[in-house]
């Protein structure tokens, strides 16, 4: 665990949470029965542990919501309740605004590509919320198999090509602490993948 600063954790951050919990209240994880707070909860203590400061804490909260829950106008009342800077961090987490989305390989191509100018603040987020989609990806993996990429919108190769992909893009932006954690869980799930394939 690193712990490079005191975040000084404010009421605004509380707001943040009971905000996240409200927006999301309805929202589950792909495929599963779990409320999808656990997510940015994950995330938020990611973020937290590798030395993420407050803005980032509540950015982690909300990374989720505008991509999920409201679009630019949800990014916009992030803005007004929270500050510019979370909400340019939350939208620099987030892959489209679009409605309808555009198609899941374009969306990607496009995210990989803004990660290496993305900020430091944007990149933690974002590492935060891939490594604990991986771990959740694999601990799936090793209970159903193959089954846990029928909840996502591309092929389990696509999945794994992506997040192979992402791995490049944050260590071309020297990323952080979590670098070489999302590294390892997406090796383990490659390698559980492989060793599940006949």
């Amino acid at each position: 665990m690193t712990q490079q600063n005191d975040p000084q954790l404010t009421p605004q951050f509380e707001d943040a949470l009971v905000y996240a919990a409200r927006i999301h209240a309805l929202q589950k994880r792909k495929g599963t029965t779990i409320p999808y707070i656990s997510h940015l909860l994950a995330v938020t203590a990611l973020v937290l542990e590798s030395g993420g400061d407050a803005d980032e804490a509540i950015a982690a909260l909300l990374h989720d919501a505008a991509e999920d829950q409201g679009g630019r106008a949800r990014l916009e009342d992030i803005r007004r309740r929270f500050g510019d800077r979370v909400a340019e961090i939350v939208a620099g987490c987030t892959d489209t605004f679009d409605e309808p989305r555009p198609p899941w390989l374009e969306r990607k191509m496009a995210y990989i590509r803004h990660i290496p100018e993305a900020s430091q603040a944007v990149r933690r987020v974002a590492l935060a919320d891939k490594l604990h989609n991986v771990r959740c990806i694999l601990t799936d993996f090793r209970a159903i198999g193959n089954k846990v990429f029928e909840r996502f919108n591309a092929d389990k190769r696509s999945e794994l090509d992506y997040y192979r992909s992402l791995v490049s893009a944050f260590r071309a932006s020297d990323g952080n602490g979590l670098l070489l954690q999302l590294d390892r869980a997406v090796s383990d799930l490659e390698l559980a993948v492989r060793s599940d394939t006949p």
